[in-house]
């Protein structure tokens, strides 16, 4: 019997073998210089063999379940009435699809394990009112991230490391159905002409999407979750994010109306931390949020939420966050939260901070206070406007407050890593001091220790904290403490 008979019928290759096997990955492999009887029974052969074996047999048991999953889907799918299901009543739909799927493995005499029904089950009822195999993943909260780098790859973050996950897609039109499934509800789309997509879960989790020709290894999918109880300051505390005195501190910031920005990179925090801040916010104030993708969980009762809207099929309808942040001046808000500023809408902003609008808030991809502020200037320039730097650098001094830096460490966990205050202009220079700052005493299991520690200076704006009638005492800033 051949080689290859024997690996499909579950078989050892213990005889000789003329020409060489193949190695783990099928890739062909040649014999060795000692004739076809020298590697009979050679251990390397032996053992690729039992790897090549063992491939098989798991790939032709996904096979037989993908196959089984596509018949039961097929017809469930034929013999549900379309017309009378209600999309709004996802429970009645499930019932149903369970009498059916119950129905359809007597009739073809599927006999199942009590494990197995109801693995295959939820599966198929992922795929007809949810997200198919990222089902199981948004639903794990221990899950923050998950990439999708085409159908057969699928990496998961948790607890700030990255892993694979073990679950797959079909092939790429799967990834499609199921990418389909999220931006259709948005008015979105993603096509060949339009290869990429922002979007959001009903949930509020962030989604971008890469599909070809832009994506070369498939359709890509990056989701950012977000807790379903979304984090508290509390919670932040609990994580070491921040100190009580921290907390406290940004809070009397909020309500004494200090314009912020939260600086950090990407997967730093920055979304969390704007969401903490603006809990803050007073409950008879009115906000307005303006986002790319709605995303922050304000829990106040009077939040008025913008989204920035792509151009349809004619390249026309496009909404920009800069439209948005210059229309919700004309919406009297009592505080302005953009999500996050990336382009010109960074001009606009500053001139509602400087007009009127204290106390807003937006964040900003930077990696230190100082580059926040030459980001700023880059982001102003960006708006078309002939402006000398001076008198951009100026509208920041004067509008930005204060800077909370994020940071995501090499052992995953985030932290604020500097609080600096904006102090103004000096000749040419916009002047900072940091007022909080993380310092690192070691690292112990391959965790990063260390504490947020004051630098001992007073901000210039405790006045304004004051005038809102709190007082903060003077070892919150590490006035008369020894570290």
């Amino acid at each position: 019997m051949s080689l290859l008979k024997r690996i499909n019928t579950g078989g050892g290759g213990t005889g000789n073998v003329s020409g060489g096997g193949s190695d783990p990955n099928g890739r062909p492999q040649s014999s060795s210089a000692g004739g076809a009887g020298s590697s009979a029974g050679s251990p390397s052969l032996l053992s690729q063999n039992k790897a090549v074996i063992g491939q098989k047999a798991h790939t032709g048991g996904s096979e037989k379940y993908m196959d089984l999953k596509t018949r039961v889907q097929g017809k469930l799918l034929s013999e549900l009435d379309h017309q009378t299901m209600d999309p709004g009543r996802p429970n009645e739909i499930r019932v149903r699809i369970e009498e059916l799927f119950n129905a359809i493995l007597a009739d073809e005499s599927m006999f199942l394990s009590k494990g197995e029904r109801h693995n295959l089950f939820e599966a198929i009822v992922a795929e007809i009112l949810g997200f198919g195999p990222l089902e199981p993943l948004l639903a794990d909260e221990s899950v923050t991230e998950i990439m999708v780098n085409g159908p057969k790859n699928v990496f998961i973050e948790q607890k700030g490391m990255i892993t694979r996950a073990n679950v797959s897609f079909e092939s790429d039109e799967h990834v499609m159905r199921i990418l389909d499934r999220i931006v259709a509800p948005l008015g979105r789309r993603i096509d060949e002409s339009s290869p990429l997509v922002d979007a959001r879960l009903p949930d509020g989790s962030r989604v971008n999407a890469v599909i070809k020709p832009v994506a070369l290894c498939g359709p890509t999918i990056t989701i950012r979750k977000f807790s379903k109880k979304p984090l508290t300051v509390d919670d932040l505390i609990r994580f070491g994010s921040m100190t009580k005195e921290i907390a406290e501190f940004l809070r009397a910031c909020i309500i004494g109306r200090l314009n912020i920005v939260v600086a950090g990179g990407t997967g730093s925090g920055k979304t969390t931390l704007l969401n903490v801040l603006s809990s803050f916010i007073p409950n008879n104030e009115r906000i307005v949020t303006v986002e790319n993708a709605a995303e922050l969980q304000l829990r106040q009762e009077h939040v008025v939420t913008l989204e920035s809207r792509p151009p349809n099929l004619e390249g026309k309808g496009q909404i920009t966050i800069q439209d948005l942040v210059v229309n919700c001046l004309r919406m009297r808000p009592d505080r302005i939260v953009v999500g996050e500023c990336r382009s010109g809408e960074a001009l606009d902003m500053l001139q509602a901070m400087n007009t009127g609008h204290d106390g807003s808030l937006t964040t900003a991809h930077a990696n230190t206070p100082r580059d926040t502020i030459s980001r700023l200037e880059v982001m102003c320039l960006m708006a078309g406007m002939d402006l000398p730097v001076r008198a951009i650098r100026e509208q920041i001094a004067s509008a930005v407050d204060l800077i909370c830096q994020q940071n995501r460490l090499r052992d995953g966990s985030r932290k604020i890593e500097k609080i600096t205050e904006v102090q103004g202009m000096e000749g040419e220079v916009i002047t900072m001091s940091d007022l909080f700052e993380f310092e690192q005493t070691g690292i112990e299991n391959q965790k990063i220790i260390g504490r947020i520690r004051p630098t001992g200076l007073r901000p210039r704006f405790i006045g304004q904290i004051e005038d809102a009638g709190i007082h903060l005492p003077p070892s919150t800033f590490g006035i008369g403490r020894s570290y």
